[in-house]
């Protein structure tokens, strides 16, 4: 079971902190992140790859979803 955060329509650096926040309280389970700005994937990306995690991005349309697991 993944832990999904719903983080469409907030700016950064809001979504990298919910992402950060659910990293650390399931820091063994996937985490799929939903945004809908390109930059907040990007910061996203970063944040995770920096903590050690891999990041799949699926792009549908105006939205992205970001598959977060160690």
């Amino acid at each position: 079971m993944s832990k999904v955060v719903d983080a469409r329509g907030r700016s950064c650096p809001e979504p990298v902190i919910m992402t950060k926040d659910a990293i650390e309280s399931n820091p063994n389970e996937t985490i799929q992140v939903l945004v809908d700005a390109q930059v907040a994937v990007e910061n996203i990306t970063r944040f995770a790859k920096g903590k050690g995690y891999k990041v799949e991005v699926e792009e549908k349309g105006d939205e992205y979803t970001l598959t977060i697991r160690k």
